[in-house]
């Protein structure tokens, strides 16, 4: 079933700085982010809590360096099916779902049906997750795998339409 789009929420210059604010830095007290927007600490408390609850701010989390952690590969992978009906799309999205390694997938047209971001430690593991999720599934037609040498920028920001 297609959902039906929804209507974009107002939000005026106080939101907009809030917003700004918790994208540079979710961890922020509500004092911190209250002198930082300019309006009283209730306000501040009041405004995150109805951007939340409006699902405006979807969830708040912690970015960690790849890297540092044992991360050191990031693969862009573009997957083409067989058959594209929404079924099969969903069937494909769900297992990418359940996938830990996947961090990112976009339905995208034209070319290919999607487009994932995964981070994973090593080539093996990318093997692993390649066969698991990709080659083992009969609907999968192409997989073009591209690998990370550097990454220049990596920005979380959406902007936020005025």
């Amino acid at each position: 079933m297609i959902k039906p789009p929804q209507l974009p929420i107002v939000l005026d210059d106080l939101d907009h700085r809030i917003l700004d604010q918790l994208q540079s830095n979710c961890a922020l007290t509500n004092l911190e982010l209250a002198q930082r927007v300019h309006a009283s600490t209730p306000t501040s408390l009041r405004r995150v809590r109805r951007l939340v609850d409006e699902g405006v701010i979807e969830k708040q989390v912690a970015i960690l360096n790849p890297e540092k952690v044992g991360n050191t590969l990031t693969a862009i992978v573009e997957i083409t099916l067989d058959v594209q009906t929404a079924e099969h799309l969903d069937e494909f999205e769900a297992g990418v779902a359940a996938e830990p390694a996947i961090l990112q997938c976009y339905r995208v047209s034209p070319g290919p049906d999607f487009v994932l971001i995964a981070q994973l430690v090593d080539m093996p593991a990318y093997h692993a997750m390649a066969h698991r999720v990709f080659t083992s599934k009969a609907n999968v037609r192409n997989v073009r795998t591209f690998f990370s040498v550097h990454r220049s920028k990596f920005e979380t920001r959406t902007i936020v339409a005025k």
